[in-house]
């Protein structure tokens, strides 16, 4: 192993899947690397991390920009999302695979919540109108454009040993204001309910 005689204290996850030395990243070795010279499948460990002491005066908070482009039909008018491309920064991503089908739901998610997705309550009752999801509007397959997903930066230390931030909710926020900012861009006219429908 590349890791052969090296120090406990100078090996860290340098990039997804390879563990290496932290002073000199060339020498690394992926974890399926490591697993098939043990002779193993897997490998279970457990641990406890203390805390790492918060600063008072950085933030550890997740942040992204969407940017995305509509297409209307003047005649309907039918606003339709046709690209969407998110820019996030979640400190070192653990698993990339998860991480961006974690941001393409939010996106979705927004997508719904711009143009779509309402609850209309019935003023005699206080019930809300649409009770089911037959009734209720998310968003299919041809509602949804390609999504582009990219990440940046680098660990954050400061928050945690691993330098992985928290991305929750961060795909969701902003779209709706993009889609809004992108409706406003092709028509003239500010949206400021949603969802934006025809009228």
């Amino acid at each position: 192993s590349p890791l052969y005689n090296a120090k406990l204290d100078d090996i860290a996850m340098v990039s997804e899947g390879r563990i290496g030395i932290v002073t000199e990243q060339s020498k690394s070795d992926s974890f399926t690397d490591i697993l098939k010279r043990a002779g193993k499948d897997s490998i279970e460990v457990e641990s406890k991390e203390t805390k790492p002491e918060q600063s008072k005066t950085d933030a550890f908070q997740s942040w992204g920009a969407h940017f995305c482009e509509v297409k209307i039909d003047p005649l309907l008018p039918r606003v339709q999302v046709s690209r969407v491309v998110s820019v996030m920064n979640c400190g070192r991503i653990v698993s990339g695979k998860t991480a961006r089908s974690q941001i393409l739901g939010g996106v979705t998610m927004g997508i719904g919540m711009a143009l779509m997705e309402e609850t209309s309550y019935d003023p005699a009752t206080g019930l809300p109108v649409i009770r089911n999801l037959a009734d209720y509007h998310v968003p299919t397959n041809a509602d949804v454009p390609e999504i582009d997903v990219e990440f940046v930066g680098e660990p954050d230390f400061k928050f945690n040993p691993i330098g992985a931030r928290g991305m929750g909710e961060i795909g969701i926020t902003g779209i709706a204001a993009a889609i809004a900012n992108a409706v406003y861009h092709a028509t003239g006219k500010r949206i400021r309910d949603l969802p934006i429908t025809p009228d």
